[in-house]
């Protein structure tokens, strides 16, 4: 198990600011840390890990604060506030050069993590959606903290957020927060049917990246694997995303007795874990590896 590495003095000192701020206005505001991880889209541990100056403040973070706070950024983050405003600007500079370049990007990426699965209609109305919302955040001067990219699925189609959470498949790492979502991927609905996928809802699935080894075999390191996060407990024997004694972990879980699971490693080469059932806490259960296997 890895030690999380402290803060610099700068970034601890943006938390401090940030949590004195907080703690100055919450009451006269009717806020709560459950409150803001609601609008931030992340667990109220994850609030506290910011304010305590666990995880370092990002800009995602620092703009819902600074409006639930009603207070600017460089109250509590000038370095925030500058990487914002400089994001600002080259936005407005944006030609239609770099919107197309944006939109070939996206369809690269769709390429190599798995675009084989989506048909080329699908593809073209990723990259439209792109141009579409670059097009119009370098008009109306958005800033990018704020711009979100508009894709609409058509009929059948899901809508699959990426969450960059950097799951461990190996020791583990201290949990990041479930709200930064780097891109939307649209997939058909027969194409999970097809593959014997079911699913709490549609608004459950995410898609998180995997690292490490020890699930070697079903998930290679930095395989995409879509998840449900409408899985939060138990549900037989299967492969989870779960957090122990501090660390995020894809492992697969299997009932040992009343009072203890078995974190098997796909991987002969990692050895089992014994965990008390108390001790864990299931955030989502893996349906699908979406590999890309470069022929």
């Amino acid at each position: 198990m890895t030690k999380k590495k402290d803060l610099s003095p700068q970034l601890k000192a943006e938390c401090e600011a940030a949590k004195k701020l907080f703690t100055q206005k919450k009451n006269a505001l009717g806020l709560t840390q459950a409150k803001v991880a609601e609008a931030a889209d992340i667990s109220p541990a994850g609030v506290a890990m910011y304010l305590n100056g666990t995880n370092p403040l990002n800009a995602k973070f620092a703009v819902v604060l600074s409006r639930l706070l009603q207070e600017p950024v460089e109250r509590f983050s000038p370095r925030i506030a500058a990487e914002l405003a400089q994001m600002q600007a080259v936005q407005v500079k944006s030609s239609g050069s770099t919107v197309s370049t944006a939109a070939e990007k996206v369809l690269e990426m769709l390429r190599k993590h798995g675009g084989k699965s989506l048909d080329a209609t699908a593809q073209d109305k990723i990259a439209k959606a792109v141009a579409d919302s670059l097009s119009d955040a370098s008009a109306q001067a958005v800033p990018p903290s704020q711009a979100q990219i508009k894709v609409a699925p058509g009929h059948g189609d899901i809508s699959i957020p990426q969450y960059d959470i950097r799951a461990a498949m190996g020791h583990g790492q201290v949990p990041a927060e479930y709200s930064e979502v780097i891109r939307n991927v649209i997939i058909r609905e027969d194409v999970l049917r097809e593959k014997g996928v079911t699913y709490t809802s549609a608004q459950a699935l995410s898609i998180i990246t995997g690292w490490g080894q020890s699930m070697e075999g079903t998930i290679n390191d930095k395989d995409p694997v879509i998840v449900d996060r409408g899985v939060t407990d138990y549900q037989g024997e299967g492969v989870y995303v779960l957090s122990w004694h501090g660390d995020l972990l894809i492992k697969r879980l299997q009932r040992k007795d009343e009072d203890h699971m078995w974190l098997i490693s796909d991987n002969p080469k990692n050895k089992d874990l014994q965990a008390r059932t108390d001790d864990l806490t299931i955030h989502a259960k893996v349906l699908l590896v979406w590999n890309a296997r470069k022929l």
